[in-house]
């Protein structure tokens, strides 16, 4: 299954079980762990049979046949060995006269008190849900496209679930903690390179940190497995959070130790100076943190001289963590609020502390609209106690406020494009003289692909509708000069340099707008055609000729709705992978303009290095955007008369809301 398809399923999948959740009494909060669950004990079942047919196979005859086959075999396999009544297929083809909350209850149950690490973190409060909305859900998760699925494409789906309930506002009464945006948690993975080691995350939410380094590590042909190359170490306050990451790191296959508890008053795995990595979105702005407490006045993650800051937030107390969690070569990369990097008083004599200190190694300002659940900007502060000598006195400048994907208009991202234009900054910065050529090479080779995938798409299109107009010959209009003009086998350049690319956009527009134009023109065909059946009753026809002229306009209406399904639906699949196309040959550009002939130079209003000396000048400040300057940009691809006027209506709207509210208020007799 490729890439576009995994996407296409994740949707569906969504799709249909926001769609069950909609049509019941339940929130997207008390949804969200019932599903998970289910999604989980739907990964279990398909690692069970494919992991049970390998050990089959291995297992040598003996003198009295093979061997029956043990949870050990499983364990060694990266599978669980789950009891009947636990898997998936047992409860899919439960008898209706059974009680499916209770059998699903009882399947957690089972796994649980099979595998002691994960007791407690299952979700058993299946009796919360009707019963016709519990059959419906499992057999969402029960379709032969799910059944059939190998690899880590489960843990795909659920970290796609886990954002769409954070986008949808599940877990919004803890402020979205549970789920860092994918976007960022990539950008702290590409720039420290966790390969390595132990992880660190002592504020670890639903373990987005540890599963991003998982993909780093298969993605990057490290020699050793995900569990040889890393031992995971997390800490979560949240009782909820902390189930979420367990059944997250099950999913991936990743082994590690989570603990509930709060990392202000308590460092339970005894991890200082012993981390090769530390990853971290902390919950930023804390109020009310007791340093009265013994734990934190001795507390050996502080400087000893000025570690507790006198601010009524935590925010200090976390860089200081972070730091000191580092064994001598460690790497640290972490969310924190905006405010941080001016912050005066104690906090400047800590800022300045740990500047000193030569560790801090690059600052990236990020925009508003990253978060889910606030539109706050931030700041990602990047760590390197090993730091070349070179660069011991030096650090990286990023403002990326004006680097940015739009999801739609409450929600940005960072597009793989400007990920890797990020990385290759980074690594420019570190001295890697051929990153940013070779980052040209991988913006080539992306581009390639997407444009080979709008050519495949198109003549895909072109093959289905020549298909269904093969077996219909009641058409009566011309839609095979449509289909040529569509495309004549578009073939793509693997050469294909930039400038040839960004006049390709052109080309893959022209379809799109065809298709457009050839719904609206086969759904005026429809609307006549129904015109007319409703017409032939009036008639004072034969019964046989009005019949007649039925089936041949019924059998006619029915090739211009499967003409209309099938134009739909690769029209969608067009314009998102258009989309991306054009985003990835902006990126593209952008890294050619930026840095000509492959060489790092300070951007204004993108990157600077700057020195120790420029910082003490800035009075410690650790704002990029007061050492790269600033240039104005606009997205050309944004919509900003449409985003105006809807900023209007919703003004609009709260204006209304508001004297509405004082005319209720006018109105109360006090």
């Amino acid at each position: 299954m490729n890439q576009q398809q995994i996407k296409q399923l994740e949707t569906e999948l969504w799709d249909s079980a926001n769609t069950l959740r909609a049509n019941s009494k339940l929130t997207a909060a008390e949804y969200k762990d019932p599903v998970l669950g289910l999604i989980l004990l739907r990964y279990a079942q398909n690692r069970y049979e494919q992991a049970k047919t390998k050990i089959e196979a291995s297992i040598p005859e003996g003198p009295r046949g093979k061997r029956a086959v043990t949870k050990d075999d499983f364990l060694a396999a990266g599978a669980m060995m789950l009891p009947e009544q636990s898997q998936y297929d047992y409860l899919a083809n439960l008898p209706e006269g059974e009680v499916i909350s209770e059998a699903v209850n009882e399947a957690m149950k089972l796994i649980e008190d099979e595998y002691p690490d994960l007791a407690g973190v299952l979700p058993k409060n299946y009796q919360e849900m009707d019963a016709d909305l519990l059959r419906e859900l499992i057999r969402v998760f029960n379709k032969d496209a799910v059944k059939n699925l190998t690899g880590d494409v489960f843990g795909r789906i659920y970290e796609f679930f886990l954002m769409k309930f954070s986008m949808d506002g599940a877990g919004a009464q803890e402020g979205g903690e549970f789920f860092t945006p994918p976007s960022l948690v990539q950008l702290i993975v590409n720039l420290i390179q966790p390969d390595h080691g132990v992880i660190h995350d002592p504020a670890c939410g639903s373990g987005g940190m540890f599963v991003q380094t998982g993909h780093f590590i298969e993605e990057h042909n490290i020699d050793k497995s995900i569990n040889e190359a890393i031992t995971c170490y997390g800490t979560e306050l949240k009782s909820n959070n902390n189930r979420l990451a367990k059944m997250n790191l099950a999913i991936h296959g990743i082994e590690g130790k989570i603990i509930e508890s709060n990392s202000f008053y308590s460092d339970p795995h005894a991890l200082v100076g012993k981390c090769d990595y530390v990853m971290a979105n902390p919950p930023f702005n804390v109020k009310k943190v007791d340093k009265k407490k013994d734990y934190v006045k001795n507390d050996v993650r502080l400087f000893d001289d000025v570690g507790i800051p006198k601010a009524d937030n935590g925010n200090y107390l976390w860089i200081q963590y972070f730091y000191h969690y580092l064994n001598e070569q460690g790497r640290a990369g972490f969310v924190m609020a905006s405010s941080a990097t001016d912050a005066g008083n104690t906090e400047k004599a800590i800022r300045q502390k740990l500047i000193e200190t030569g560790a801090v190694d690059c600052i990236v300002a990020v925009g508003n609209n990253f978060f889910y659940t606030r539109s706050l900007p931030c700041h990602v502060w990047f760590l390197d106690k090993g730091k070349k000598p070179e660069n011991k006195d030096k650090i990286l400048m990023i403002d990326a406020r004006n680097t940015f994907h739009v999801v739609n208009n409450t929600i940005n991202d960072f597009s793989p494009g400007q990920l890797l234009n990020f990385n290759a900054i980074m690594e420019a910065y570190r001295g890697d003289r051929a990153v940013i050529a070779n980052a040209n090479q991988q913006h080539q080779k992306a581009t390639v692909e997407l444009a080979q995938a709008i050519a495949l798409e198109i003549n895909q299109l072109k093959t289905d509708c020549q298909s269904i107009l093969s077996t219909h010959k009641t058409i009566t209009f011309d839609f095979s000069a449509v289909l040529n003009e569509l495309a004549n086998t578009i073939n793509i350049d693997i050469n294909l340099d930039y400038e040839d690319s960004h006049k390709l956009i052109g080309i893959f527009d022209n379809p799109v707008e065809l298709l457009a134009m050839q719904v609206e023109k086969i759904q005026v065909q429809l609307d006549e055609d129904k015109k007319v059946l409703a017409a032939l009753d009036k008639k004072s026809q034969s019964m046989e000729d009005n019949k007649a002229k039925k089936r041949l306009l019924t059998e006619h209406s029915k090739l211009l709705r499967a003409l209309i399904a099938t134009i739909t639906s690769h029209q969608k699949e067009l314009k998102e992978t258009l989309s991306n196309y054009k985003q990835q040959v902006k990126d593209w550009h952008s890294l050619l303009e930026n840095f000509p002939g492959n060489q790092y130079q300070d951007i204004e209003g993108l990157c600077k290095i700057v020195g120790r000396e420029e910082v003490i000048e800035n009075d410690y400040s650790l704002t990029p955007g007061r050492y790269v300057g600033y240039s104005i940009q606009f997205d050309e691809d944004f919509d900003y008369k449409n985003r105006i006027n809807d900023i209007h209506k919703e003004l609009n709207d709260l204006n209304n809301e508001a004297n509405s509210l004082m005319t209720s208020i006018q109105g109360i007799n006090i």
